[in-house]
């Protein structure tokens, strides 16, 4: 079967911001429709059908559209607004409502998005903001399997919950080998400031990805409980592996956290052991330089009666003892590790 193509964003009878509005009938059939249009494949006589909407930081316009077509809570659309929500699930009548957190990787830093979703009886809607993936593979890939699409809006709705979990796996591969070059730099010999500033980035990032994926967890969880009827059995069995998978991302997330503390504390450690070393050296000069600055200046002392001043040889015998006592004094602190 082969699919349709996608209406042009750019065409005058679609707005910038719809980057997919399709109908998909029980056998995957997709045929491309405008939002004008949806309220007539509702009342088409084929109730097997379902409306896949995507939408890209969408105009207040174009959701209230949406809202008229579908039916949609008002609360639920002035989320989707606004964005910035805190991931969750939300019930409103015959629908769901969902948001969750997304991420990339942009120039060596994660920036986040998010994805709210509205599925209901014959429809899955979802509105990307900020950095967020094209949910275009996870459209090509149900129209390459359409035998997933005759179970409805749920399985879409996996679709996009398992693509946004499976693009967070780079992003933590990646911190992973990041962190392993900067093991590197903690265990060298010269110290470099911008090392523990990495560390410390790394591990703010890896605090907001735990932030983003952590609620995920509840999310799919309410969703393989959930009595509602846009969730069926068959579709739970899907949700119950994505939530698989995201559990063991957060634990991944969770060792890298705990890596990361361990190598700041390492490398506090380390500067703080460096730094004793180079003052115990600076101690054990000292104490070289001390002890013949002591000798010399009980000599130099003005006294009338000192009888080692008047011997022929006092002098190289002064030099001798310092000699002696600088010496003896450089080999103890070379055995205890001073120099």
């Amino acid at each position: 079967m082969r699919a349709m193509s996608a209406p042009s964003p750019t065409s005058p009878a679609v707005p910038a911001c719809v980057i997919n509005c399709a109908v998909y009938d029980r056998e995957g059939r997709r045929r491309d429709i405008t939002l004008d249009q949806i309220s007539d494949v509702l009342q088409e006589e084929d109730q097997d059908s379902f409306i896949w909407v995507g939408l890209y930081e969408p105009e207040e316009a174009q959701l209230d559209k949406l809202q008229e077509e579908f039916g949609l809570h008002d609360l639920a659309v002035e989320d989707a607004h606004h964005a910035h929500q805190r991931p969750k699930i939300e019930a409103y009548g015959n629908s769901l409502f969902i948001a969750v957190h997304t991420a990339q990787l942009l120039e060596g830093s994660v920036r986040f998005g998010e994805t709210q979703a509205f599925v209901g009886p014959r429809f899955l809607v979802t509105v990307r903001h900020g950095a967020s993936l094209s949910y275009t593979k996870v459209r090509a890939r149900f129209e390459r399997e359409p035998e997933l699409l005759q179970f409805g809006p749920a399985f879409a709705l996996y679709g996009v919950l398992d693509y946004i979990v499976d693009n967070y796996q780079p992003i933590v591969n990646d911190f992973r080998d990041e962190l392993n070059e900067l093991e590197k730099d903690v265990f060298g010999e010269t110290y470099r400031r911008d090392t523990i500033v990495k560390l410390y980035d790394l591990k703010k990032q890896l605090t907001q990805m735990r932030m983003s994926v952590a609620p995920l967890q509840d999310i799919l969880a309410q969703l393989m409980r959930s009595q509602s009827t846009q969730v069926g059995e068959e579709a739970k069995l899907y949700f119950r592996d994505v939530l698989d998978h995201v559990v063991r991302l957060n634990e991944s997330i969770d060792t890298l956290r705990e890596m990361l503390t361990a190598a700041m504390s390492v490398n506090l450690s380390l500067v703080t052991v460096a730094q004793g070393e180079v003052v115990k050296k600076l101690a054990g000069w000292a104490a070289l330089l001390a002890a013949p600055t002591l000798i010399a200046s009980w000599y130099g002392m003005n006294f009338t009666h000192m009888p080692e001043l008047h011997g022929p040889h006092s002098y190289w015998v002064l030099i001798g003892i310092v000699a002696v006592v600088v010496a003896g004094l450089y080999a103890y602190l070379k055995k205890v590790r001073w120099l």
